[in-house]
């Protein structure tokens, strides 16, 4: 497991015990939000602010807060803050859900970090087959 991932998962312990809720009956749950790193001065009040994430084989749509189809020339658009935290199985949103897998690099494969629950107003089918991933350096 890399580093990567314990981090991620040190935020679903830190809010398993906070909240005394058992870990294994746990998810992390994803919210892109509309700003870039320089708009941030607080910590998250729950779980963490990731930034940095760049997508490939598509976009994100900030305003409808959805994946969007690629731009043309734009191969890895870097992706907004993204708030991460931790949430009983039965709050974890289900529905217009892309499981998108995070990647450290482009190479994909052995580089696998962890999987990011997206909105879509699309079929999921429609972003596996094209391919589209979170990439932590391009």
């Amino acid at each position: 497991m890399s580093v990567a991932s314990f981090g991620i998962l040190s935020v679903m312990q830190s809010l398993a015990r906070k909240n005394e809720w058992p870990l294994d009956k746990m998810n992390l749950t994803v919210d892109v939000t509309k700003k870039f790193k320089e708009e941030f001065n607080q910590p998250a009040r729950e779980g963490v602010y990731i930034y940095g994430l760049y997508m490939e084989g598509a976009r994100w749509d900030t305003q409808g807060g959805v994946i969007a189809e690629a731009r043309l020339k734009e191969l890895t658009p870097s992706m907004p803050v993204i708030s991460v935290r931790a949430v009983p199985n039965d709050r974890q949103e289900t529905r217009n859900i892309y499981e998108c897998p995070l990647y450290k690099t482009k190479l994909r494969g052995t580089t696998y970090v962890w999987t990011f629950s997206l909105k879509t107003r699309e079929r999921p089918a429609k972003w596996v087959l094209a391919g589209v991933a979170l990439l932590l350096s391009v």
